[in-house]
């Protein structure tokens, strides 16, 4: 698939996965600090931004998603990259780096789970994410990203400006409602197999940042950080799930310390 991409500055390779409503420009507040230390490819993921959204949903699994990502790093002739992801980007980075170690120096994970363990839970949130999905088709897109962002999970920070807030607005809006729809249909959280018992064998730098408001993200990433051989965590205060949206310097020190790491 011949994913949509952004490619800026002159550093050691650095690919950013959006999460879940995202896109390359979901980056704009901490993409001109970053682009000083490392090249940055910005990435739209499948049925996101300008990047093509398949009416089947199979094709958004996480497995189709971390091909997708060898068959662009083949096109940019890139043999190894340091990986960032948030959310949904995380996963699909965390699923890549169990299945293609060797093509990563580095992976850096914000506000990222390995996946739900419990079977019947992840059956729930199966059924949850597919009726969001015929929502999202059946009432459209603004009535949608109204319903999304008012999730207190995602709720910025109270210093968060108007500004930022509607930058990320109407972001959300320039999606198509079929790829959110399968994306949700095919790579939710509900479809992931549960990648805990492979962290231990991820022998490469990880950095695990979460916004210190996120309690349930927090307590999972002190966790991923006990399996994992190499991992750092960055707590941010007065943050929550989108650590690059509430707190863009600190997230901006965390990424530079990580691409520091050998």
């Amino acid at each position: 698939m011949d994913l949509h991409v952004e490619i800026d500055g002159d550093g050691p390779p650095l690919v950013l996965l959006h999460g879940f409503t995202g896109g390359t420009r979901a980056w704009d507040d901490v993409c001109p600090y970053l682009v000083a230390t490392a090249r940055l490819i910005r990435v739209d993921v499948i049925g996101h931004g300008q990047s093509p959204a398949p009416p089947d949903p199979a094709r958004y699994s996480l497995e189709h998603a971390a091909e997708d990502l060898t068959a662009l790093l083949d096109r940019l002739g890139l043999q190894q990259v340091d990986l960032l992801g948030y959310s949904m980007g995380g996963r699909v980075a965390l699923h890549f780096a169990v299945h293609a170690r060797d093509r990563l120096r580095r992976l850096v994970l914000e506000s990222a789970s390995p996946g739900i363990e419990d079977e019947g839970e992840r059956a729930r949130r199966t059924q949850s994410d597919n009726a969001l999905a015929d929502r999202i088709m059946t009432n459209g897109l603004a009535t949608f990203v109204a319903e999304w962002e008012a999730q207190p999970l995602l709720l910025p920070a109270k210093h968060v400006s108007q500004g930022v807030r509607e930058h990320q607005h109407a972001l959300r809006l320039q999606n198509s409602p079929l790829g959110l729809a399968n994306s949700l249909r095919g790579m939710g959280a509900g479809r992931q197999q549960p990648l805990w018992s492979r962290l231990a064998s991820l022998d490469l730098p990880v950095q695990l940042i979460v916004g210190q408001n996120d309690t349930r993200y927090c307590a999972i990433a002190q966790r991923m950080q006990t399996l994992l051989p190499r991992a750092d965590l960055s707590v941010v205060p007065d943050a929550g799930h989108t650590v690059h949206v509430d707190q863009p310097p600190a997230f901006v020190k965390a990424v530079q310390c990580a691409l520091s790491r050998n």
